[in-house]
């Protein structure tokens, strides 16, 4: 049976890595000439996708990548003392295992675990998708597959083509979040400092293997604002205006927005698809139903999706038919609790007035006063709140075999495999 997956980010990757372990011909086509090592930001990987993690073997890999953040110091416009917090209190708040990472360099590590078993095109794209399986791409190019799944991120090509535009299903849920690398100036290895203020907020972290830093921006604003995901420059011309006349090390990180060699800037958008399957095709990760990024756990939630895509396809014998209901059943309620805590976390992440600004100050002195216990124990009182990731129970499907090498290509002859060779 064979299975072509748009999308080498995370999602797509990982989805191959369990098709390939029950026995698909495997197939990804990204539109990158290459795998994407362009700074990324990081994500953070809660229990059931750290089980994962581990089930596919690379739980030593990841752990050697992990940004090792520890401390966090804010600053507060028109308050003179930061604040700090030790990472550990927080995110144990929230999942009992956690590892934050960088976005690229767990795409690496999941591609390099299924490069030989997986036939990787880079350079291309899915122009349509035929009711029959029939697959054109960019290049012109034509092959047919038994199942097309869209794992091509918020802004999915393949849910276009086959569910509509995107406005269609989009939510925006208040704010906007940035990303830039730029020179580690602050010597920043296990600490992320950055101010904070009313409707907006600037970071900055480093880690022992990064040999620059990484800027986050995120602010909010009382509408949407007006620009096309890919113009980078009305982005930054966006981000500037919304940082102007910003104090700390502010001024200094703008001043590298036209030199940076990787900049990230989208709206923290919902994505409200009641279904994520039409026909042989389906949805994974932010493709079907991102919560919103850096508040939802988008990254985890995509990690157990390809999961359970691949065990529901295997044990229904490859029938998408009864796979893909089975699929949309068995990690709905998970969707739908991200989407709700994500809501919330956008609301309340960003101070909205300065008395936003001073509760947040009193809620990380708070956190840093109580005891770890209590405070974990305070969080499990509602599973569906903060600990939603960690009441996720995965399913145990039976693998039929390991990767045996690489599975023979259904594209047409000439096709360019992946750049970096195998």
């Amino acid at each position: 049976m064979r299975i072509l997956v748009s999308g080498a980010s995370i999602a797509g990757p990982a989805l191959a890595y369990w098709l390939t372990r029950h026995g698909f011909a495997v197939t990804v086509v990204e539109r990158a000439p290459a795998l994407r090592k362009t700074g990324g930001h990081a994500i953070d990987l809660f229990r059931p996708a750290m089980d994962i993690v581990e089930q596919m073997g690379l739980l030593e890999q990841v752990l050697a990548r992990k940004t090792g953040t520890e401390h966090l110091t804010f600053h507060r416009v028109g308050y003179d003392r930061p604040v700090d917090l030790e990472v550990r209190r927080l995110i144990t708040a929230f999942s009992d295992r956690h590892v934050e990472i960088m976005r690229d360099d767990l795409s690496e590590i999941f591609y390099d675990a299924t490069r030989d078993d997986v036939d990787y095109v880079f350079g291309d794209s899915i122009a349509s998708i035929s009711d029959d399986g029939e697959v054109t791409f960019d290049s012109g190019r034509a092959a047919r597959f038994d199942l097309v799944i869209g794992a091509d991120g918020l802004h999915s090509n393949v849910r276009r083509l086959v569910f509509g535009p995107e406005s269609r299903f989009s939510a925006w849920i208040g704010a906007y979040l940035a990303v830039v690398s730029v020179p580690n100036f602050l010597g920043l290895d296990g600490r992320m400092v950055g101010i904070t203020d009313v409707d907006r907020m600037a970071g900055m972290y480093g880690a022992a293997h990064l040999d620059d830093a990484r800027a986050v921006f995120l602010f909010r604003t009382p509408e949407r604002l007006d620009y096309h995901h890919r113009d980078v420059a009305t982005q930054k011309r966006l981000l500037r205006e919304h940082f102007g006349g910003m104090g700390w090390e502010v001024p200094r990180i703008m001043e590298e927005l036209d030199r940076t060699p990787a900049f990230y800037f989208d709206s923290i958008t919902q994505l409200r698809l009641d279904t994520w399957s039409r026909g042989r095709v389906t949805l994974v990760g932010d493709a079907g139903y991102c919560p919103g990024p850096a508040v939802g756990g988008s990254t985890s939630l995509a990690v157990v999706g390809a999961y359970i895509l691949a065990g529901e396809l295997a044990a229904h014998g490859g029938d998408h038919t009864r796979a893909f209901p089975a699929y949309e059943a068995e990690i709905g309620d998970y969707v739908r609790r991200s989407r709700t805590f994500a809501v919330n976390a956008a609301r309340r992440l960003v101070p909205g007035s300065r008395f936003d600004l001073w509760a947040l100050g009193a809620a990380v002195r708070l956190i840093g006063h109580l005891p770890a216990g209590l405070t974990r124990a305070a969080a499990k009182i509602s599973s569906k709140g903060v600990r939603l990731h960690d009441s996720v129970r995965l399913k145990d499907y039976q693998v039929t075999r390991a990767p045996l090498g690489r599975a023979a290509s259904p594209l047409p002859p000439g096709t360019t495999p992946s750049p970096r060779g195998r």
